[in-house]
């Protein structure tokens, strides 16, 4: 399983380490962020657009639907205690195929909500957390 490693750069950033790539985040301005990165909400968000946005290209191209300049906004909605994300948005566009018959746009919705992401959100079983490093009871430095 790949790790993916995210560290503090302090005041509520962090960096995370996929492969070679790198991604800054920064907690909410009401958090004391200051917009150094995207929120960890957005690119859960973001993650799910992408996701869409590979799977129905993917379709459209094996089924000879023109795939060009497809775009999928993701709107999303947050709410406070607990912080959370309560309703998500995906709106699909496929300008260049014909999108009028409702068969198509069923097919295409059915392909897009079998994105990994989207079937991690409808059927993760469980998050565990573990730590590293603990130390115990009564320890001294």
């Amino acid at each position: 399983m790949p790790t993916i490693t995210t560290t503090s750069l302090g005041n509520g950033a962090f960096e995370s380490l996929l492969g070679r790539h790198r991604i800054v985040t920064d907690v909410p301005t009401e958090m004391g962020g200051e917009d150094r990165g995207p929120e960890p909400a957005q690119l859960f968000v973001v993650s799910l657009g992408a996701c869409v946005a590979a799977i129905v290209q993917a379709y459209c191209a094996a089924h000879d639907l023109d795939g060009r300049d497809l775009r999928v906004d993701v709107d999303f909605e947050k709410t406070g205690q607990p912080a959370r994300l309560r309703r998500i948005l995906v709106r699909i566009a496929v300008p260049h195929a014909d999108m009028s018959s409702d068969r198509l746009r069923t097919v295409i919705q059915r392909v897009a909500e079998h994105c990994p992401v989207h079937e991690t959100i409808s059927t993760l079983d469980a998050i565990r957390f573990e730590f590293e490093g603990e130390r115990g009871a009564g320890a001294t430095d």
